[in-house]
């Protein structure tokens, strides 16, 4: 490891992607005197902080677009990214500039203690970090920027969302916060987290922080105590939000409506431009996390369903063309949901699902809730181009076993497979009728690689005779 000149964007975002190859993950004390090494830019911020398996960007996105439609400025760091590393960074609703992109990087390059290293004879030799040497995960990097690029914005909020758990968390090393919200718990990452909802749930807890709210999903008792006696502890005030809170009212044009009982407003009805069921949860838990926040003085009912009714988040169930649908679900819970709301999307004709996964996540049990559902005529495979992809004759393999061990014939659709993701996409746009839709799901990677694809790929090879989708962006 040596200090390198780098003096463009692209040099910039090639080392964080390097990263990974020479260095590991810091502890919170040694993350949290870098921060102050930076000189504590996070000390004036007004944080909303996020956590949770599934549904955290969700709930970032709604908490951005009530705000910003109450009157009050922004700052959002998410991950990942689809398919620019700016997308984490959201200033004002804007996504980062290149310029400042590496204007950030830079500031938090140069204070890396390069100086440890050229001095450091063993080093030199060994190779052996010195002690007192730190250099920043990929994460914790891009945490740093976003926090010097939040301060010269100066935003009436910075909204920021955890990474990996929450407790060892880089975002957890910020000094104060105005609340925490935790969105559903489910079994992901158990390499990292622990292998029961309790475990994550006590590694989510982590983000609690004495005297702020927290605001969570009240989804099982089991996990609901792990968050209700970690606030107990630290003096927080726990703030749940149940499934009775909310009510679908219906679904039409691909618009959920529901109503949802708050506390300063009563009930309201909400109308939400996605077809993805999950996201009424997910916009119950940004409401109440509001109310918290304002405790009804500034404000109103109007600003929340005009802001909610505005907000997008892609990649999940974003229509990408006319009846093609990327959505990022990629663990067990999150294809439950993905598959809850194909159930309910009211298509009458064939459903096709382009499905890959990383092999980290229980792929096994995802293709099994798919297969089981018997809502795909045709399910097609595709490699990712990703270090943690699955190898996509092992998704052959593990599908066809679901198959034969059913022992129906009813689930035994076709399943096709591709040498590429813009190999699929050729293929099953090129062929797509006025009587299918098509499906993506199964990993963020693929959702990030429909979406570069679908960038560069002449719209005639989708629109197949009607009219193209505009523009979410």
């Amino acid at each position: 490891m040596i200090r390198q000149e780098i003096k463009t964007y692209d040099e910039a975002v090639e080392y964080l992607l390097n990263i990974p190859r020479f260095t590991s993950k810091n502890s919170m004390e040694d993350t949290k005197a870098f921060l102050r090494r930076l000189g504590s830019p996070d000390k004036d911020f007004r944080i909303l902080h996020v956590a949770g398996t599934n549904g955290k960007g969700s709930v970032c996105a709604y908490l951005r677009y009530m705000l910003e439609e109450a009157g009050y400025s922004t700052c959002v760091f998410t991950s990942p990214h689809l398919v620019d590393v700016r997308e984490r960074f959201l200033i004002k609703g804007e996504m980062v500039s290149k310029e400042r992109f590496l204007e950030g990087f830079l500031t938090v390059y140069d204070q890396i203690p390069w100086n440890l290293l050229e001095a450091d004879d063993a080093f030199n030799e060994t190779g052996k970090l010195p002690e007192g040497f730190y250099h920043p995960t990929f994460f914790e990097y891009l945490f740093f920027m976003a926090c010097l690029l939040f301060k010269e914005a100066k935003p009436d909020y910075v909204i920021l969302e955890t990474g990996l758990g929450g407790r060892l968390d880089a975002t957890n090393a910020v000094s104060k916060k105005e609340l925490s919200v935790i969105t559903r718990i489910s079994l992901d990452h158990v390499e990292y987290l622990g292998d029961t909802p309790e475990a994550i749930a006590g590694e989510k807890a982590g983000i609690i922080q004495a005297g702020a709210p927290v605001i969570y999903l009240d989804s099982a008792k089991s996990v609901s105590e792990v968050f209700e006696t970690k606030a107990k502890e630290l003096g927080a005030i726990p703030c749940p939000v149940r499934s009775e809170d909310f009510t679908l009212l219906k679904i039409q044009n691909k618009n959920i409506d529901f109503s949802l009982r708050t506390r300063y407003y009563k009930d309201i009805s909400v109308s939400l431009h996605t077809a993805a069921l999950y996201q009424m949860e997910n916009a119950a838990l940004a409401v109440r996390a509001l109310e918290e926040l304002d405790q009804g003085r500034t404000i109103t009912a109007r600003q929340i369903t005009e802001g909610l009714g505005k907000a997008f988040w892609p990649g999940r169930m974003e229509e990408m063309a006319k009846d093609v649908f990327v959505d990022g679900a990629h663990n067990e819970d999150g294809v439950r949901a993905f598959l809850e709301s194909v159930a309910s999307d009211g298509f009458t004709g064939e459903r096709i699902l382009l499905f890959s996964a990383v092999k980290d996540k229980k792929f096994d049990k995802m293709l099994g809730e798919i297969i089981a559902s018997r809502l795909f005529g045709k399910l097609s495979l595709t490699p990712i181009h990703s270090g943690r992809a699955t190898d996509v004759s092992v998704l052959l393999e593990t599908a066809r076993k679901i198959q034969e061990a059913a022992g129906d014939e009813s689930v035994k659709e076709p399943i096709g497979v591709y040498g590429s993701v813009r190999e699929a996409l050729e293929d099953l746009l090129g062929k797509k009728t006025a009587q299918q839709r098509i499906y993506i799901a199964g990993s963020l990677y693929l959702v990030g690689e429909v979406k570069a694809n679908l960038g560069v790929l002449n719209n005639d090879q989708f629109r197949r005779g009607t009219e193209e989708i505009p523009s979410q962006h």
